[in-house]
Formats: C-alpha cells, sequence, structure tokens
C-alpha cells in the first residue's frame, strides 16, 4: 500500500499520541507512560496510514484487526482513538477512574476493543484466531497486526502461537515486537541484539524484518513488504526505547508503570515543541476492501433430536461428538477446536463430518484457547473446544482472560476423575468444576448421560458467555428419554417416592452409582431421593432445598473430584441459608492412584456399596 497519509503528519500524530499518554496518566496519578511512548510510530503508522478500518464501525467484520498484547500500553491506543476522533479527548482524562470504560488496560467495554489483554503472552493466539477465522471462513482479505513487548515474548505461550501461525500458514498475521529493551525491574534478555528474535523467527518459518521502530518511513515499508508477503507470516522487529522523546527519561531504568510526576510539564513541553503542524491534521484511513459475509449464530439446534435407548451405555464424550456434528450440520459456522486429543474427545467427528470445520493446535493448550477466543470475536463463529479436562488447567489464565474478553468459548473436559482409571493421577481432572466455578459467568453442564449430554451441548451453543461441559470417558447408562426437556439451572429428579429419606446427589459416574445404591436400599424398604443436577452452575438453588425438605433435610452428595470447590461445595453453598439441613460430603480425598475404574472407584468409596453406607450414615444422623 503507498504512503496515504503524509509522513510529516505521521510523526505528529505519534507526539500527540505520547502527549496524551502522558497528560492521562498525569491525571490518573499512574499509568505506563514510557511503554506507551515506545510504541507511539507504529500506532501512528497503522491506524493513520496502514490499517483498513471504519471509525464509525469499530468492530465491523470486514476491517483490520489489531490486538495490543501488551496492554499496559493502553493510554497510547486510547490516545490513537482520540486522534481518529471516536474517543472524547475528555474521557481519556478520566483514564484508570472508576466508572470510565478507559481502564488500566483493555476491556471490550469499548467498543474498539476486542478482547481484554494485560496478562501478557495472550494476544498473539487471539490474532492468530482472527487471522484463521478471516482466511478460512469469512474468506475477506483482512489483515490481524499483534503488537507484543520484548519482554513478553519470554511467554512460552507467543512461541505456541508462533509455531500455530507458521503450521498454517496464516500470511494474513503481522506480529509487532516493540523491542523496547527495558522490562519492569530490569532489562529484558534479548536487549537491542535484534539479531536473535530476527534468527528465532526464520527458524519457525516467518519472513522477519528489523526496523527502526520510530522512523515512520521504515515502518511503512515494513507494513507494506508484510502486506505484499504470502505463503508466510511477517514479523516486524521493532527496534523501539522506552520513554521515546522524554529527554532524561528515555531509555532508563526505573520508570516502568509510573506517571511522569514532577517531570510532567517539561516533557510536555518538549513534546509540544516537536509538533510541525499545529492546527487539524490531515490523514487518510483505508476503508475495508471486501464486505464480509453475513453470518447467523442464534437458535441452535440439533439436527435430529438425541436417538438412545433407556438403559443403553454409551460414554457421554462420545455423545459429546455425535451433538457437535448435529448442530454443525444446522450451522455453518459451529467449529471445533481440539489438542491433539480428537480421538479421545471425540470431536473428531466433527474433522469426519467436514474437516474444513476442525482446527488442530495441537499440544499447546494455552494457544489452544486463545486461537478459540479469538475465532468467536466479532461473533464469527460458535467454537467448542475439547482436551482432557485435566489439561485445560494448564490454561486457566487464558480461560479467566477470555471471561474478562465477554467471550463467547465453550469446553468441553473429557476423562474427569478418577474413573477414567490406569492412567493415573496426572490425567484426572479433579480440580476442573473448581476452576470453572471461579470463572464469572461461566456455565457449567454435567450430563449424566447421552441424551442430557446431547442437550446440554446444544445449550451451551446458544449461552452468551463461557461454558463447560464436563463429560465421562466411561460408558454410563441411559436415564432419561429422548424426548426430556433440559434447562439450564434446573435439575432433574431421577428416583423419587413420598417415603424418601435421604437426597443424594451425584454427577455423572456417581450419579449412577447413587440410582444403583437406591435401589439396593429401596429393597430393604428404605427410600432415597436421587437428583441430577444438570448445570452445576447456576445450580438450582430451589430445587435442592424443595427435595432436601421432602427429604428429611438430609443430603449426600458424592463426587468424583477433590473436595475443594466441587459439587458438595456448590450444594453447600445452595443451601447456607436454610436451618436444620444437614449435608454430607464424599470425594476424593488426596492425590489418586492407578488401577481399573472399577478398583479406583472403589477404593475412594464412590461405588454403590459405598455409597449405601454413606446413605444410611446420613439417615442416622
Amino acid at each position: 500500500m503507498p504512503l496515504v497519509t503524509d509522513t510529516q503528519v505521521l510523526k505528529d500524530l505519534a507526539t500527540r499520541i505520547r502527549i496524551l499518554s502522558v497528560q492521562s496518566t498525569a491525571a490518573a496519578n499512574s499509568g505506563h507512560p514510557t511503554t506507551s511512548s515506545s510504541i507511539a510510530e507504529i500506532l501512528s503508522v497503522l491506524f493513520f496510514n496502514t490499517m483498513r478500518y471504519s471509525v464509525a464501525e469499530p468492530r465491523d467484520p470486514s476491517s483490520d484487526r489489531f490486538v495490543l498484547s501488551k496492554g499496559h500500553a493502553a493510554p497510547a491506543l486510547y490516545a490513537a482513538w482520540v486522534e481518529n476522533g471516536l474517543v472524547p479527548e475528555a474521557e481519556l482524562m478520566k483514564l484508570r477512574q472508576l466508572g470510565s470504560d478507559l481502564e488500566g488496560h483493555p476491556t471490550p467495554r469499548l467498543s474498539f476493543i476486542d478482547v481484554g489483554t494485560g496478562s501478557l503472552g495472550q494476544g498473539l493466539a487471539i490474532a492468530a484466531g482472527m487471522a484463521y477465522v478471516t482466511k478460512h471462513y469469512d474468506r475477506i482479505d483482512a489483515r490481524t497486526y499483534c503488537l507484543i513487548g520484548d519482554g513478553e515474548s519470554a511467554e512460552g505461550s507467543i512461541w505456541e502461537s508462533i509455531a500455530f501461525i507458521s503450521h498454517y500458514n496464516l500470511d494474513n498475521v503481522v506480529l509487532i515486537i516493540d523491542a523496547n529493551r527495558l522490562g519492569q525491574s530490569e532489562p529484558s534478555p534479548v536487549g537491542h541484539n535484534l539479531d536473535i528474535f530476527k534468527a528465532r523467527l526464520d527458524a519457525f518459518g516467518w519472513n522477519s524484518l528489523i526496523v527502526d521502530g520510530h522512523n515512520v518511513e521504515a515502518l511503512v515499508k515494513a507494513f507494506d513488504l508484510a502486506s505484499a508477503t504470502k505463503g508466510k507470516p511477517t514479523a516486524i522487529i521493532a527496534k523501539t526505547y522506552k520513554g521515546r522523546d522524554f529527554p532524561g527519561i528515555e531509555d532508563k531504568e526505573g520508570w516502568h508503570g509510573k506517571a511522569l510526576g514532577n517531570e510532567t510539564e517539561r516533557v510536555l513541553k518538549h513534546l509540544q515543541g516537536l509538533i510541525v503542524n499545529k492546527g487539524k491534521l490531515n490523514y487518510t484511513i483505508p476503508p475495508p476492501v471486501k464486505h464480509a459475509p453475513v453470518v447467523n449464530i442464534q437458535d441452535i439446534q440439533l439436527s435430529s433430536p438425541p436417538s438412545y435407548k433407556v438403559g443403553d451405555s454409551l460414554a457421554t464424550r462420545q455423545a459429546y461428538g455425535s451433538a457437535l456434528v448435529k448442530i454443525a450440520q444446522n450451522n455453518p459456522r459451529v467449529i471445533a477446536l481440539d489438542g491433539d486429543m480428537k480421538n479421545s474427545t471425540f470431536s473428531e467427528k466433527l474433522k469426519q463430518f467436514d474437516n474444513s470445520r476442525y482446527i488442530e493446535c495441537f499440544i499447546a493448550e494455552q494457544n489452544l484457547v486463545g486461537v478459540a477466543v479469538g475465532a468467536t470475536c466479532r461473533d464469527r463463529t460458535v467454537a467448542f473446544v475439547s482436551t482432557f479436562a485435566a489439561f485445560l488447567t494448564r490454561a486457566f489464565d487464558q480461560i479467566r482472560m477470555a471471561a474478562i474478553s465477554q467471550s463467547n468459548v465453550n469446553f468441553v473436559g473429557s476423562h474427569c476423575g478418577v474413573s477414567i482409571g490406569e492412567d493415573g493421577a496426572s490425567q484426572m481432572a479433579l480440580e476442573d468444576l473448581a476452576m470453572f466455578r471461579s470463572i464469572p459467568g461461566c456455565t457449567i453442564f454435567y450430563p449424566a448421560d447421552a441424551v442430557s449430554c446431547e442437550r446440554a451441548i446444544e445449550l451451551a451453543a446458544n449461552t452468551p458467555g463461557i461454558t463447560f461441559t464436563r463429560v465421562n470417558r466411561p460408558a454410563t447408562k441411559v436415564i432419561y428419554t429422548n424426548a426430556h426437556k433440559f434447562q439450564i439451572g434446573k435439575s432433574n429428579v431421577i428416583v423419587s417416592s413420598p417415603k424418601d429419606q435421604v437426597l443424594f446427589i451425584g454427577g455423572g459416574i456417581t450419579l449412577q452409582e447413587g440410582i444403583t445404591a437406591a435401589e439396593i436400599l429401596q429393597k430393604q424398604g428404605i427410600h432415597v431421593r436421587v437428583l441430577d443436577l444438570f448445570t452445576i452452575k447456576p445450580i438450582d438453588q430451589e430445587g435442592i432445598i424443595r427435595n432436601a425438605r421432602e427429604c428429611g433435610n438430609r443430603i449426600l452428595v458424592v463426587e468424583d473430584h477433590y473436595p475443594e470447590g466441587g459439587i458438595g461445595e456448590a450444594v453447600l453453598s445452595a443451601v447456607s441459608e436454610i436451618r436444620d439441613v444437614y449435608v454430607k460430603k464424599v470425594a476424593v480425598p488426596r492425590v489418586p492412584r492407578s488401577g481399573t475404574p472399577a478398583q479406583v472407584l472403589d477404593y475412594y468409596g464412590l461405588t454403590a456399596k459405598h455409597i449405601v453406607n454413606h446413605l444410611l450414615n446420613v439417615i442416622k444422623n
């Protein structure tokens, strides 16, 4: 793309971005003006010469994307949107104040922000997801620019993403490394030895360029070369200086993450003296070149209802694969992502149905989650991410940031609990419910059988925010009829009588064992009510309390999970304000051992014969 904005105007815009960064952080008496200064020319060239976007419609799906992975440089990004006219300058002076959407790090409360950033090492994976969608699904020539810090590049997740982008030849990704040499507490490992970055990126199959990050002409040329490079992604390694054009502060340690204080007026006077064009600046923002297709991801339904026979056995992970295909048959924007577990999670069923809608992310769970977050931005896809539930813990930071980003990503964790058997503790998810319960706005499904699993996936596809569906490795019996209606936050009574003396609550394997225990006790004239929560969050507080009262205010919870944060604590929270309710929890009390599923379940007291004893003890209470 030729130069569309005058070179001096781009220089002046960079200076104005610096001025606004200094002024806004001074007003807040906190923030990162020096790291904002190091990227001023990069933002000037991107936002006022190179990127094709609409100021009036910041989330236009046809536009180029920009991800500020080093989110602490938010003042500079906000300043760019002040300069292009979207954000009033007066609003920027409320930076970091309670009630202002111009927060310390960007979030999608702002119309021009796609994802929350600031927990470093995540932006490039998100950019990869965005680029994959625009290239392979929207099929438009939109580019995705991601700006990371040189210190941030120490995060392993960055290199997961670099490998992913190269593997899929995402030549519509442009990575910019702000190599300003200084970290928070000391210089970065690479410093200004930028050939190290280049050698690493070249080894990953990237087209890498070293440029002067404060030279607008060099940046324009580099971005033009990036747009003309086909078949491989481009990385622009920009040599910059922290506190650029801040006299006495530039390239000095000790200035990270603080306003300029007593130096503010002196620095501002110097910056204002650098501006050549004192009046209104004339610039050109190129428009998007092609309209993205209209996408409808509402009201997603199974293409056919569940078709199982009560009493038959099937693993819920298998039912997940079937449900994934069924919703994909009804909506072309349903996609699946996995971390080389597709033949265990059964996400491979979608790959077999339509290979183009399956994204293999290999054994790199942090990148896996980030790509899914990017793929769902601007409501372009409905994404299901699956792997062993235990391995999602590795990406907890990405998952919590997905919630901050107001993302709509559906997670499916298989091989939960000790019931997986011989693989042992490293593969057993025993903290996954606790993890996802802590995610704000997350909906957690724990289907008991194949019928409820298919419906859970259908509901998840239509549920805003993060969802998590916990599925089992072993087969479980079908307990619901195919016509059963499921609702989020509504439990289902599986076994009941007017004489019930205790309410049993379980999930997955332990629910099935509880049903067997209830049948054993029924033959002895002892009646137990069995409740399937279906969703752990939101939990059916009203249903639990009502059924507990009808069962003598006695509850037994047995779960294939550690005691902390699982179903038992969710139930305790639901009844915490009710007097005279007795709740006993049975869970996996310690790091488990290998064995067959039957052996391990029995060893930790999760089988029917043990549940019978637990129920009898609760009744005696």
